[in-house]
């Protein structure tokens, strides 16, 4: 787990790298440039510590070292939307030639802030559905970056949900009706429901009370489980959801490894520090003179299952071995 002593040595070290060739018989000196980060969790979160380890590390690797040639101003824990609205518009004021940002939501917010700065999101669902860029291949705007959720994970979702509980026959979907790119996940989980033999039922949370309500009335149908779909209100949630999967005896999967870290059963989903890296690739490709409206989203391409040992004894379940032998980590 990354530690924050380890993130901002990171974050200030010295490494030996340089973005400018030095030109025959004369040295350069590189100017500083600077970019913004906007991050919907606090500073201290340990995941997201990890993520802009990996980013901090990618720039690295392509010759931008804080304190070298790269300055970097952060805005931590836009977690609402008066908030992020704030931020965004004290990251703008300051001139940026790119933000770092994260959650489609965010995102959203910030393009509200300015048409102009060139803007990289990581972890937005169903980009072009929220109107963050006008097609994957061609965003068309000052935003690009690296979408969270393809179709298929959907059907993954199911088929793992069915494989570690077989009994189930109902399934919960847990979204956020305030974010408009949180029906694409849902609908390819219902799209894939039948074939599994499941209903679907979504539930819509707002805050924490409604979320506790409808987690607890769900539960007490017999041979169900729950599908989180990540929105930022039950990210925020994730202690309080594991333990009502855990007072409830719900089977639930996840969309990110960090909720297995915490006590859930298991998850499936794209490896997010791998899109921070990534990302790093293409804040240099805008440092260096390219548009993001010619820089196409990508969708992650590693992913990976987590699966939590404890947690299924505890829910009295048995997890299939051959569930075991694919799984990426399993926690014990």
């Amino acid at each position: 787990m990354m530690r924050r002593r380890e993130f901002i040595t990171l974050l200030g070290g010295a490494a030996a790298y340089s973005v400018w060739p030095i030109a025959a018989g004369a040295q350069q000196v590189a100017r500083t440039r600077f970019i913004g980060v906007l991050m919907n969790r606090p500073a201290d979160d340990p995941p997201t510590l990890g993520r802009m380890a990996a980013f901090l590390q990618g720039l690295g690797e392509l010759g931008w070292m804080v304190g070298r040639n790269l300055r970097i101003e952060y805005r931590w824990n836009a977690s609402d939307a008066a908030r992020t609205r704030t931020a965004a518009s004290e990251l703008v004021a300051l001139a940026p030639e790119v933000i770092l940002v994260n959650t489609g939501v965010n995102t959203g917010i910030l393009l509200e802030a300015t048409p102009t700065v060139p803007v990289v999101f990581v972890t937005a669902i169903d980009p072009v559905g929220a109107g963050l860029v006008e097609s994957l291949a061609h965003p068309g705007g000052n935003a690009t970056g690296f979408a969270s959720f393809e179709f298929g994970l959907g059907v993954k979702w199911l088929e793992l949900l069915k494989e570690i509980a077989p009994g189930l026959t109902r399934v919960a979907v847990l979204r956020d009706p305030s974010v408009p790119a949180g029906s694409a996940p849902f609908g390819a989980v219902q799209g894939a429901a039948p074939s599994f033999g499941v209903e679907v039922i979504p539930i819509d949370t707002r805050n924490i009370d409604e979320l506790e309500r409808a987690i607890t009335v769900f539960a007490q149908r017999p041979n169900v489980g729950l599908i989180l779909v990540a929105p930022a209100f039950a990210i925020r949630s994730r202690d309080l959801i594991i333990a009502l999967a855990a007072r409830h005896r719900l089977p639930a999967i996840f969309p990110a490894r960090f909720f297995v870290d915490a006590g859930g059963l298991i998850s499936y989903g794209p490896d997010i520090s791998d899109q921070y890296r990534l990302a790093a690739g293409y804040v240099d490709r805008i440092l260096r003179g390219e548009k993001p409206a010619d820089l196409p989203v990508q969708a992650s391409t590693k992913y990976e299952t987590v699966v939590n040992l404890k947690t299924a004894k505890a829910l009295g379940l048995v997890v299939p071995p051959a569930m075991l032998a694919r799984a990426d980590e399993v926690i014990e």
